[in-house]
C-alpha cells in the first residue's frame, strides 16, 4: 500500500511542478508520446471539427492562396535564373508558403516581424512589390538596401519586417531586445516584435533568446516565436544529436523556459493562422509569450531520409536547401514529389476552396497565366536596371562619415579613374 505524501514532503524546490520518485528510473525518449500535431484540415481541404474553422471570408482565403502560388511562381523563376547566372544566389520557399501567409494573416499589419531568409511570403502577403523582391535579388539600383545585401535577404521599415540576417536564430534575441527597450521607453506602443524561422538545433541562440522569457513576459510587447521544424538545413555524415527523435523538437522546450507552446502542422495554413491568432491575443492581453513550432516537409540526417518514404518529420524541405545544394543526393525523388502533390499547403487550400465552390479549373488556369506574367514583368524590369553606384558601399553606416571611410572611398575613386577600363563600370548607376 503506497503512503500518501503530505504536502510538506513533496519537492519544494523553486519554480518546481513535480512529485518524488523512490524507484531509480531515467526517462526514455523514445517512449514519450509525441508532442500532438494541431490541425483544421486533412489533406484533401475538409475542415475536421467546425468549431475548428476560422471562418475566413472568401476574399481572405483568395488572398491567401494567390500569395501562396505567387510566392512559388516567383520561386520558380528566381532559381532558374540562378541556374542561368543572372543573379547570385537564391533560396526557395517550397512547401512552406502555408506557414507565411498562415502567420502573417492572422498578425496586425503594424506588428514588427524579425524574418529568417526563407520568410518571403510575410513580405509578400503584406503588400511588398515584385519588383522590389526583384530588385533585392539582382542588387540593382532600386534596391532598397543598396545591393549590399545578399539576395532574399529583404527588408521594409514600411510594412515593419526588419531586415533579414543570415545566421539561423538572430532573429530571437532581436525581437526579445527591441520588445525590452519598446516597452522601456514606451515607444514601442501596441507593436509585437514576432521572430519566424528555422528551428536552429546547431545553435545556442535560441536558447538564449528563450532564456530571456522576463524580458517578453514582464517587459511586455511579448515576441511570438514561429519555429519551423528542421533538423540540419544539409545532410552530414554526423548530426549534433545522433539517434535524436522528432518528438522532442522546439515545443517540448518552450515549457521549460515558461513559453506557451503548441505544434501545428505547417501544411494546413489554418492551423497556422489559428495558432498565430491565439498566441497575438493572449501575447497582448496576458503580456505571455509564446513559441508555435510548425511541422513542414523538411530534411535532416540521411539515415533519417532512408526511413519511411515521405515521413513529414524526418524529410526535407520540397526544393533544395538554396542554390548550394543538390538534395537529390540525399533523397529519393519519389520521396520530393509524394510531398509536392499529396501533401502541400496550395493544394490543401486549394482542395477548401474547390469544396466550397469558390475556385475551379477555369480560374485556376487563368490565375497561374496573369501571375506568371507578373512575375516576369518585374524580373525583366529588374534586368534592365543598373547596380547602384560604387561610391554607396561606404554610406549609410555612420550617421557622419568617419575620416578613415573618407580616405577609403578616394582611394576607390582613384583606383578606378585609374584603372577603370577593367571593370564593368557601364552596369553601374553614375
Amino acid at each position: 500500500q503506497s503512503r500518501q505524501e503530505s504536502p510538506e514532503e513533496r519537492p519544494q524546490f523553486p519554480g518546481a511542478s513535480a512529485e518524488f520518485a523512490e524507484r531509480l528510473e531515467f526517462i526514455q525518449p523514445n517512449v514519450l508520446a509525441g508532442i500532438p500535431v494541431y490541425r483544421v484540415m486533412d489533406r484533401q481541404g475538409h475542415v475536421l471539427r467546425p468549431s475548428e474553422d476560422p471562418q475566413l471570408p472568401k476574399e481572405q482565403v483568395l488572398k491567401l492562396y494567390k500569395t501562396m502560388t505567387l510566392l512559388n511562381t516567383m520561386d520558380r523563376i528566381l532559381y532558374e535564373s540562378q541556374r542561368q547566372g543572372r543573379i547570385s544566389f537564391y533560396m526557395t520557399n517550397y512547401g512552406e508558403e502555408g506557414t507565411h501567409v498562415g502567420s502573417a494573416a492572422a498578425l496586425d499589419a503594424s506588428d514588427l516581424v524579425f524574418g529568417q531568409y526563407r520568410e518571403a511570403g510575410v513580405l509578400l502577403y503584406r503588400g511588398y512589390p515584385l519588383e522590389l523582391f526583384m530588385a533585392q535579388c539582382y542588387g540593382n539600383a532600386s534596391d532598397p538596401g543598396k545591393g549590399r545585401q545578399m539576395p532574399v535577404h529583404y527588408g521594409c521599415p514600411e510594412r515593419h519586417f526588419v531586415t533579414i540576417s543570415s545566421p539561423l536564430a538572430t532573429q530571437i534575441p532581436q525581437g526579445r531586445s527591441l520588445g525590452f527597450w519598446g516597452k522601456s521607453s514606451g515607444i514601442l506602443g501596441q507593436e509585437i516584435p514576432v521572430s519566424l524561422g528555422k528551428e536552429p538545433r546547431e545553435s545556442g541562440t535560441e536558447s538564449l533568446g528563450f532564456g530571456q522569457k522576463e524580458c517578453g513576459a514582464f517587459w511586455g510587447r511579448n515576441l511570438g516565436n514561429l519555429r519551423r521544424n528542421g533538423r540540419r538545413k544539409v545532410p552530414e555524415p554526423r548530426g549534433p544529436f545522433p539517434g535524436s527523435d522528432p518528438a522532442l523538437p522546439a515545443a517540448a522546450r518552450g515549457p521549460g523556459y515558461g513559453l506557451l507552446s503548441i505544434r501545428v502542422d505547417g501544411n494546413d495554413v489554418f492551423a497556422v493562422y489559428n495558432a498565430t491568432r491565439e498566441a497575438r491575443r493572449r501575447a497582448v492581453a496576458e503580456n505571455q509569450p509564446f513559441l508555435i513550432e510548425a511541422m513542414t516537409y523538411r530534411c535532416g540526417l540521411p539515415e533519417s531520409c532512408s526511413g519511411t518514404p515521405g515521413s513529414p518529420w524526418k524529410s526535407s524541405r520540397i526544393g533544395h536547401h538554396s542554390t548550394s545544394d543538390d538534395s537529390s543526393a540525399y533523397r529519393s525523388v519519389d520521396e520530393v514529389n509524394y510531398w509536392d502533390k499529396q501533401d502541400h499547403p496550395i493544394s490543401r487550400l486549394r482542395h477548401y476552396m474547390a469544396n466550397r465552390g469558390w475556385w475551379d479549373e477555369e480560374e485556376e488556369k487563368g490565375w497561374r497565366k496573369s501571375s506568371r506574367k507578373m512575375v516576369l514583368e518585374a524580373f525583366e524590369q529588374a534586368e534592365r536596371e543598373p547596380k547602384p553606384p560604387p561610391h554607396l558601399l561606404f554610406s549609410d553606416v555612420y550617421l557622419e562619415m568617419p575620416p578613415r571611410l573618407r580616405r577609403q572611398r578616394a582611394e576607390l575613386e582613384r583606383h578606378l579613374e585609374t584603372y577603370g577600363e577593367h571593370y564593368p563600370l557601364q552596369q553601374f548607376q553614375k
